[in-house]
Order: C-alpha cells, then structure tokens, then sequence
C-alpha cells in the first residue's frame, strides 16, 4: 500500500504544473475506465451508471515558490504557490525543474514579523549570470521532503492531497456493481483558487460532490484544539472556512459509514476550504461535502497521516460509491 503513495507524493507537481501528476494517474486507472483530459488539465475518470451523478475530487497540485528576481550575487528572491509559511519555508530544501536544489533563508533568520520578502534561495550560483541560467524568473520549485515510515504513519512532502489521491486510485482498484453514475476527478490548481474542480464541476453538473483532501488535528501538545485525531478515522466535514457541507452528503457519509463499521469522526475546520466548496457553487449549486484525511504538519515537507486513517476512508469512499441512494 506504501509504495503507491510513496510514488504519488515524490512526484513534483506545483499548481498549473501538474503534467507529471497526469501521467501517473493515468497509467494507474483501471483499463475499462473512460479517462478524459479538459482544457484546464483536470483527469476526469468515468465508471457509468444510471443512478445518481456522483463527483468525487482530490487535487494533483501541491504548494511551491515561484523565482521573482535574480541579485547580483545569485540569489533568488521568490514568491509564494499557494499557501507557503515563513515558518515553514525558513531553511527548507527545494528542488526546480532539472533537479536544481536550493535552500532558503535569510539574513537575519531573529528579524520580528519575518516575511518571505525577506528570505531567498541559495542555489550555489557564483552569480547573477548563472543562477539566472539555472533558474530564471518565472521558474517554480516545490519543497523536497522524503517519504519515510513512523510507526503506522508515514510523513512526506505533497501529502496534501496526494493522500486524497491515493485514495481515489485504491477506491478505483476496489469499485464493484454500482448504480450511480461516477467521476472521480483528479483536479489542477487547488491551492490557488479552486480552479480544477471549479471547471470540471461545470462540465460534469453532478448531483452529488464529495472532495477528499486533508485537514487539521487538534490532538497536539499546543495549538488550537479541534475534534480531529490522528488515527481516528475518516474525518467527515461539517463546515470549514469556505464551505458548511450539505446536511444531505453529511449524512449519507455517516450512514454509509455506520452501515460498514468505518471509524469516523467530524471536521469542524476554522481555517481552510477544500474543491467541495468550488464544487458547491458551480453553475446552479451542488450538494457537497468532503471526506477528509487527518494530517499534522500541513504545508510543510513533514507532512504526517496514519495509514489506518487512509484504509478506513478508501472503505467508505469505495462504499459511497456503491451505494444505492
């Protein structure tokens, strides 16, 4: 079961730059799959059926840094691909297209309030003339972060959402008989906007959406508590700062939960949204929800989920989907 997430999370695939990704996913589809591409570089994966139009969604992108300005000296000044910390940026390795690796940091790491204006990435370049030939402007690099083991957990980089994504392939592995006709869509862009599943909710009109994608634990020494652990199950959305999940996907996630034994517990997230709430708002609305992951350490290269956790919502996403509504 590692093996396949490990793949998933060492690929390097920053928003709008998800071409690798789409590559993996496809070659992991089941080969009676319809697979189709749209115009933004979503994958949209087809099981057909009669009954109730169900979306399913996880995004392929991850968050990463942008190069803005190049010194003198060669260091380069960045910006931002999504939701990127000071504190976790601080002295963390990144890696650019080609393999070119870089550190960030600063010049006053005690600076008050520090920004990433503040910072830059030291790529080893003697100069301005070669760093820009390394890594010119525009260029966009993601965070390097091993895949490793710890207990029932494993920790990596891109955890968010390749999590969600290894959860829609081994639900697709494991599909039977099903009434509902299903998409499973492998989104671009989440973490800056939305925007795969903004689209490909418009193309599809489903009756139901469901985004799989991680979520904060409040079972930490400090920090703001919430009622999500580690090892406690799928965690099902009641709200989060995008989106309140429709009542009706809320419970048919409990129900079907229920009816097969899966840990659950609830999500009550104050910060953050998922491709649910893009989902929710596309054309004339969708009911919408969200099965989500339990991960500490989120946005950073550390990322940490419990592969129980995993097993119990590839179950009920697999159930969902079986399931007569």
């Amino acid at each position: 079961m590692t093996e396949l997430l490990k793949q998933l999370t060492q690929i390097n695939a920053p928003s709008g730059q998800e071409e690798e990704m789409r590559q993996f996913i496809r070659a992991h589809i089941p080969p009676t799959a319809e697979i189709k591409e749209d115009a933004l570089g979503n994958i949209i994966i087809h099981l057909s059926g009669h009954g109730k139009k169900m979306m399913f969604a996880a995004h392929m992108d991850e968050i990463g840094i942008m190069v803005t300005y190049v010194e003198d000296n060669g260091y380069l000044r960045f910006t931002n691909v999504g939701g990127v910390s000071t504190a976790n940026a601080l002295h963390s390795k990144v890696v650019f297209p080609g393999g070119i690796k870089g550190i960030i940091t600063t010049g006053d790491s005690k600076k008050k309030d520090l920004k990433l204006a503040d910072m830059y990435i030291d790529i080893g370049a003697k100069d301005k003339e070669e760093a820009e030939k390394l890594a010119p402007i525009g260029t966009t690099g993601v965070f390097c972060g091993a895949f490793d083991e710890i207990g029932g957990c494993v920790s990596s980089k891109a955890l968010d959402d390749r999590a969600g994504c290894y959860v829609l392939l081994e639900a697709l592995q494991q599909i039977g008989n099903h009434e509902n006709d299903l998409y499973f869509v492998f989104t671009v862009q989440e973490e800056i906007g939305l925007k795969g599943a903004k689209t490909a909710a418009y193309g599809i009109e489903p009756d139901i959406g469901i985004a799989v994608d991680v979520t904060m634990c409040g079972d930490g020494i400090d920090g703001e508590k919430m009622a999500v652990k580690l090892g406690g199950g799928a965690a099902i959305k009641v709200r989060d700062s995008g989106m309140i999940a429709h009542p009706a996907v809320r419970s048919l996630l409990v129900e079907t939960a229920r009816e097969n034994d899966i840990p659950f517990q609830f999500e009550v997230l104050s910060g953050g949204t998922t491709d649910a709430s893009g989902i929710q708002i596309t054309k004339s609305g969708t009911p919408a929800g969200a099965v989500s992951i339990p991960c500490r350490y989120i946005h950073s290269a550390v990322e940490l989920v419990s592969m129980e956790d995993l097993h119990s919502i590839v179950q009920l996403v697999r159930a969902v989907a079986e399931k007569t509504i």
